[in-house]
């Protein structure tokens, strides 16, 4: 993929950012709503929590979560750090694409079923809508962590990509400068 220019690489960050957080915000709201029904005493309560965490799945989890996935995709593809240059962006990668996936296939169908067996009149404590927004949630939050603290170094690929892009300059600064050869092994 080309690189993206200054002010397009601006705009898909600033949307990467926006989604990501909505969507570690939306994880924030699921789990308080999830604790509300799992620990409170009335059916009542455990009814409106888990009809509004419905609402929430219904409308904005997937959204979100697609948002933050393919707007990581077309920043570490459009700009300089790459998908598979560095170690932090490729655990990244792979825990967004995980998270997505369990939204899809896991943490949207409990919340259906306990929003439909409230709509019933029968709401059952349910301790998955406490556990899925709770690793969600600690995942976010490495996500976000590594996304500031850029450990681990490069792959392997981005070393050789980087030991290129090093002797190409060094070859270049050379022809710069007169010097036949210099630079290049």
């Amino acid at each position: 993929m080309q690189q993206l220019n200054r002010p397009a690489r601006r705009a898909v960050l600033v949307l990467h950012l926006a989604v990501s957080v909505s969507w570690l915000g939306l994880t924030l709201g699921l789990l308080t709503l999830g604790i509300t029904g799992y620990t409170t005493g009335s059916p009542e309560m455990a009814t409106v929590a888990y009809r509004a965490m419905k609402i929430f799945g219904d409308w904005l989890v997937l959204p979100l979560a697609f948002a933050s996935l393919v707007s990581g995709l077309v920043l570490s593809l459009g700009t300089a750090w790459g998908l598979a240059r560095h170690r932090w962006v490729v655990v990244k990668f792979w825990l967004t694409l995980i998270t997505v996936l369990l939204s899809v296939f896991s943490l949207r169908p409990s919340i259906n079923r306990l929003a439909a067996e409230a709509a019933a009149g029968t709401p059952v404590a349910d301790i998955s809508l406490v556990v899925a927004p709770s690793v969600a949630t600690a995942t976010y939050l490495f996500i976000t962590t590594i996304s500031v603290l850029k450990p681990w170094g490069p792959t392997a690929r981005g070393s050789r990509l980087r030991q290129a892009l090093t002797a190409e300059a060094r070859a270049g600064r050379a022809r710069r400068n007169g010097i036949e050869g210099a630079g290049v092994r």
